[in-house]
């Protein structure tokens, strides 16, 4: 999860040297060709059905290419800080929409996390900018609230899939579809971009978000989910807007406010009320808290 957030804090650099779409091309095609062994299908797994091929399509549609382009121009108009804050909301949007598409019961404790989450986020719209900076417009907010939508979606959906595919094709496999749905945006500004003028640190800085957001993390998620329940497993999450905000202050050098610091912390709150292992025992439901890394 600390991964998670290095490189959405990161991406806000990436978006003032790439366009967004070129960016997301390369991200999705430097992920396939260091996943290209992930794509064979091992001999105990079966054969894609229709019904997983479109459920794949969807995560990918979701979870890579909407998440992709509604993340990065977020992140472009706002800051990192305002998206890790906004990523705190992932668990609140999936127990959101587990009510709403698998008619999940939302318990007190998610319901308090829910609206701690959202009074987080509401709260990004009236802190203030640094001093001799515009204030970011509300549709950045709207973008990385759209984003948290598009994980929360692909978690959903993703209940459908983790029974008869490994983690490793998942990845690989929803990488291919995100590939192919931002190659004619990506081809477009491609076309205008001048490649000679992105820095050697640039290209690197290119090349750990790929592999961090489409291979790394992914696998590191996933490999840990099989010795830790998934209640606990999504407490973790509390390192995605640590480390993006920490990467925003520390690194970018973005502005702090108390209303800021409030909103953090509303969120954080929130995450944990929606994420923290009770004494029951772990339900079917509650193994939608977890989101996926990217």
């Amino acid at each position: 999860m600390a991964l998670v957030g290095s490189y959405v804090g990161l991406s806000k650099l990436l978006v003032a040297v790439f366009p967004v779409f070129l960016l997301a091309w390369l991200r999705f095609g430097i992920a396939a060709v260091a996943m290209a062994s992930w794509m064979r299908r091992p001999a105990d797994e079966p054969v894609l059905g229709a019904s997983e091929k479109r459920w794949l399509f969807l995560q990918s549609f979701f979870g890579n290419f909407l998440f992709s382009i509604c993340m990065l121009f977020g992140v472009q108009a706002t800051s990192a800080l305002a998206a890790g804050v906004t990523m705190a909301g992932i668990p609140a949007a999936v127990a959101l929409l587990s009510w709403a598409l698998l008619k999940e019961r939302i318990t007190p404790r998610s319901a308090a996390g829910i609206a701690c989450a959202v009074s987080g986020i509401a709260l990004l719209a009236f802190a203030r900018s640094a001093p001799g900076t515009a204030a970011a417009p509300w549709w950045g907010y709207a973008l990385l609230l759209a984003a948290v939508l598009c994980e929360a979606s692909y978690v959903v959906i993703g209940k459908r899939l983790t029974a008869s595919l490994t983690p490793r094709r998942i990845s690989a496999l929803i990488n291919a579809w995100g590939l192919l749905l931002v190659t004619p945006l990506g081809l477009w500004q491609a076309l205008s971009f001048d490649f000679t003028g992105v820095a050697v640190a640039d290209w690197g800085l290119l090349v750990f978000y790929a592999l961090a957001a489409s291979m790394v993390s992914v696998w590191l998620w996933m490999q840990g989910l099989k010795g830790v329940p998934a209640q606990q497993a999504g407490v973790f999450t509390v390192m995605l807007p640590l480390s993006a905000a920490a990467i925003g202050v520390g690194l970018l050098g973005e502005h702090v406010t108390a209303l800021h610091a409030l909103a953090c912390a509303l969120a954080l709150a929130g995450l944990l009320l929606a994420t923290w292992p009770s004494r029951r025992v772990p339900t079917a439901a509650s193994a939608t808290a977890r989101p996926r890394a990217r």
